[in-house]
């Protein structure tokens, strides 16, 4: 397993991480347990020992589940890196309310997951969006005071766009910044992406199969439940999913040609991007399972030529997606986009 450093400021990684997410929420279905856990377990086995979370996913139970499975496996706290991600104030039926940034918060925020983690640190804490009423310097004040004590080791954002990141990183160290990247997705190259090359920050690319649309597995008749966000994301709806999934097609061709999986290619792609744009990034890859996390594993075996770069980007040009990243409601707490 390759590694690098999560930006100038950050803690050694490896290539790739593992985005634990699907194992508990969003996703709809039922979660299995047995196979989650064995999924983390065969991810350090690998080599990977970046574990991403959020208090938020299945409020708690994953962090619940990351700690059951670094407990079963001796000496896997001490070689996983804890991503975290706090603030998301989410109602019984799951609906996203609000941020909340607020110091005394911040620390509430970090207790329960400390407990329900099972560990006495987080490794890398970040708010999950910003929170509008709450300055970024005072969220990220507070975190740099749990990092004084001990709690904390790196500070990260999220979803933040280029004003805010110069803000963040005048008041602490900032490790990186967790945001979706792919090749359906890359609005962070105008701005934001420059930015944290210019200022030592490293990206966690999340959504790098765009939720399992450029994976390969994807059919057009797919249907999902209605606890699956999925069923109402621009991308994934009529006319929209149709198109994206065209996109998918010449993808397929030229994963074809070199012999690895449409998967492989795309997460291939964003690790190519790190060297093009003197950048730290990370892709973090949600498998839920030993098998997709076997493909993707694959991707780092993957090397494209400037000739398979262009060709990739021929066939999926930036811009090309059709439909948002997220409903109208949550792309509104984006910071990212503004």
């Amino acid at each position: 397993m390759r590694s690098t450093s999560l930006g100038t400021a950050g803690p050694q990684v490896s290539a790739l991480g593992l985005g634990c997410m699907g194992m508990s929420a969003l996703y709809g279905g039922p979660v299995d347990r047995t196979e989650a856990i064995s999924t983390i377990h065969a991810a350090l086995e690998a080599g990977i020992n970046l574990l991403d979370t959020g208090d938020f996913y299945g409020m708690g139970h994953n962090e619940l589940l990351i700690r059951d499975a670094l407990a079963a496996r001796p000496g896997s706290r001490e070689q996983a890196v804890l991503s975290v991600k706090f603030g998301a104030l989410l109602g019984p039926d799951g609906a996203f309310l609000s941020q909340d940034g607020r110091p005394d918060a911040v620390r509430n925020f970090l207790t329960y997951s400390l407990q329900r983690l099972g560990t006495d640190h987080i490794d890398v804490y970040r708010i999950a969006r910003l929170d509008p009423n709450v300055p970024i310097e005072e969220t990220v004040g507070a975190i740099a005071e749990l990092v004084k004590e001990g709690y904390v080791r790196h500070i990260g954002l999220s979803e933040v766009g280029a004003d805010t990141l110069r803000r963040a990183a005048a008041v602490a160290p900032i490790s990186d910044l967790q945001i979706e990247y792919s090749l359906l997705s890359r609005g962070i190259e105008d701005a934001i992406l420059p930015t944290c090359s210019e200022l030592g920050i490293g990206i966690t690319a999340y959504g790098v199969l765009s939720r399992g649309l450029i994976s390969g597995h994807w059919q057009q008749d797919r249907k999902l439940s209605a606890k699956d966000f999925r069923a109402t994301n621009p991308r994934f709806t009529g006319a929209n999913l149709a198109r994206n999934l065209h996109l998918v097609e010449a993808l397929r061709a030229l994963a074809r040609a070199k012999g690895v999986s449409v998967a492989q290619i795309a997460i291939a792609w964003v690790l190519a991007q790190a060297p093009r744009h003197g950048a730290h990034i990370v892709p973090l890859i949600g498998a839920r399972s030993r098998a997709r996390l076997a493909e993707s594993l694959g991707a780092l075996d993957v090397r494209l030529s400037p000739d398979d770069l262009s060709a990739i980007e021929q066939a999926i040009p930036a811009g090309a997606a059709a439909g948002e990243r997220y409903s109208a409601h949550q792309m509104a707490y984006l910071d990212s986009e503004k």
